[in-house]
């Protein structure tokens, strides 16, 4: 089965990270890397920052486009791992490992439909 795992940062997560040494960057990024060559990691990538964002909604067959995200949260997903695992408490353990869990952010464990 495969499973998205969403990488959620809020403002301590992004406060801690400014807080770092270069050093400590590094060695939190090759957690990261360690983590994309896993062999039942599919994918995954960081996103670029919310202000990115472009909504795009369709009402009555007219596109409407608004910069930004839509909704108004405290977590914004800041990237993703896909990985295909036997069961959930293997994504979890993956999911476990991912840096922003221990530096106040979570991360969404789900499965993907049909798979």
């Amino acid at each position: 089965m495969q499973y998205l795992l969403q990488i959620y940062m809020n403002g301590t997560t992004n406060e801690r990270w400014e807080q770092l040494s270069e050093q400590e960057r590094s060695a939190l990024t090759d957690e990261y890397m360690a983590i994309m060559r896993e062999p039942d990691v599919l994918g995954g990538a960081q996103l670029q920052p919310t202000t990115t964002a472009t909504t795009v909604r369709v009402d009555d067959g007219k596109t409407l486009c608004t910069d930004g995200p839509f909704a108004e949260t405290k977590e914004t997903l800041g990237g993703y791992y896909l990985v295909e695992a036997d069961d959930i408490e293997r994504a979890i353990e993956v999911a476990s490992r991912i840096p922003a869990a221990r530096m106040g952010g979570s991360i969404e464990v789900r499965p993907l439909v049909g798979s």
